[in-house]
């Protein structure tokens, strides 16, 4: 970002007493913006919940042209948000019976939520919690899992997710939706983790060479056999929507004819891992800042905590992104940790006890499961205060 960017950043915060995260609004439209401009025509973008985890911010995204509906990462959050929501998926199968108890004995909150599933004993959950006559049917959207498979199976390159594969298995599962009449088939996803959620720009240039193979594999594969299992799905029953990709393939996914909406969420927040696409570049609008508490040498000074990591495989790449003074870097002893962050390099040395050290979390709503709001910046001001979900006391997951 530039320097006169968050130099306007600092000025507008200059009164917080840290820690404390912040928003950039003018980055966070731009970011929306740049998500719809990059979806094919008549594609729009499901806001996925998980990666903002602020109501206000994602009624902000949602009131823009070009985002229709929610994905959230749990049936509870669902079932929160469809207060204010009427097209609510739940991105993964539950087995929270009170929840789904809750859905189904309420017509309002089925008509407005979505439920995963990817095998029959998902139904089976579903079942067991509101028997066979629930007040209304249940919808519910089936999982195909979009990995890349080579060598008959034995190499699974892509998240970990459905075991639904094949457009046969699908239509299995299709039909045991339909031959339980308390049941609507709704709509079907597939989240290519592999492409969307992969850096392509990242590390040696071998290895970007070797993502973008895979990539390119994965995505033509994929292509096809989503078209098979939607044409063979739709075969039974119509479907509201075929949702796919995430916000590193926006463009790819969105091409696909049969693919009806992409969801995104981390593209508003553009969080260090989001900085190592070829296809786009975000601005960063989310950050944390932590003062200095500590000069134990004249060639190090301490923030206090810091160690906000991100979830996946431990490693450099999950640690915070220290975005200002340049010229910082870790202890390789200590790291971003929990309680204080030894800061060394070049600029350390210049810091003095309560000067402020800003950062970037390397994933995008995780930042929100540390603070209970976010501070809001428009051009050079303050311009208020936002609560998140936790904030609001709610910790899903």
């Amino acid at each position: 970002m530039s320097t006169d960017r968050l130099a306007a950043l600092r000025s507008a915060t200059a009164g917080l007493q840290p820690p404390f995260a912040v928003v950039d609004l003018d980055a966070f439209d731009a970011n929306a913006a740049a998500l719809t401009a990059r979806a094919a025509p008549g594609t729009t973008i499901r806001l996925a919940s998980k990666s903002v985890r602020c109501r206000v911010l994602s009624d902000r995204a949602l009131a823009r042209p070009g985002f229709a509906g929610v994905l959230a990462l749990t049936l509870p959050e669902a079932l929160w948000l469809a207060a204010d929501h009427d097209d609510v998926v739940v991105g993964y199968p539950s087995v929270d019976t009170d929840a789904v108890a809750a859905l189904a004995t309420d017509p309002a909150l089925a008509a407005r939520v979505t439920l995963m599933v990817d095998s029959v004993e998902s139904l089976d959950v579903v079942e067991a919690a509101v028997g066979r006559s629930p007040a209304a049917p249940v919808k519910v959207c089936l999982d195909l899992d979009a990995a890349l498979e080579l060598l008959g199976g034995r190499v699974h390159l892509g998240p970990l997710r459905s075991p639904v594969r094949t457009p046969a298995q699908a239509v299995a599962l299709a039909r045991a939706v339909l031959a339980r009449p308390w049941l609507h088939l709704d709509g079907l996803m597939a989240y290519e983790g592999q492409i969307a959620g992969t850096a392509d720009a990242a590390g040696p240039r071998l290895r970007q060479a070797a993502v973008r193979a895979v990539q390119r594999a994965s995505a033509r594969e994929l292509a096809e056999r989503r078209a098979a299992v939607v044409e063979a799905v739709s075969a039974l029953a119509p479907l509201r929507f075929v949702n796919g990709g995430g916000t590193g393939s926006v463009e790819q996914t969105s091409a696909e004819p049969v693919v009806t909406e992409v969801a995104a969420g981390s593209g508003l927040y553009a969080p260090a891992l989001f900085d190592s696409y070829r296809r786009f570049r975000a601005r960063p609008a989310a950050f944390f800042v932590q003062p200095v508490v500590r000069r134990p040498s004249p060639r190090v000074a301490t923030a206090l905590g810091g160690g906000w990591i991100a979830s996946g495989p431990p490693g450099p790449d999950r640690q915070p992104v220290i975005t200002w003074p340049r010229g910082l870097r870790y202890s390789p002893l200590e790291g971003a940790g929990e309680a204080q962050t030894p800061l060394l390099g070049p600029r350390a040395g210049e810091l003095r006890l309560g000067d402020r050290v800003w950062f970037r979390h390397a994933k995008a709503g995780e930042l929100c499961e540390r603070v209970g709001e976010l501070h809001l910046v428009s051009g050079h001001e303050l311009v208020g205060a936002v609560p998140t979900y936790r904030g609001e006391g709610k910790a899903f997951l």
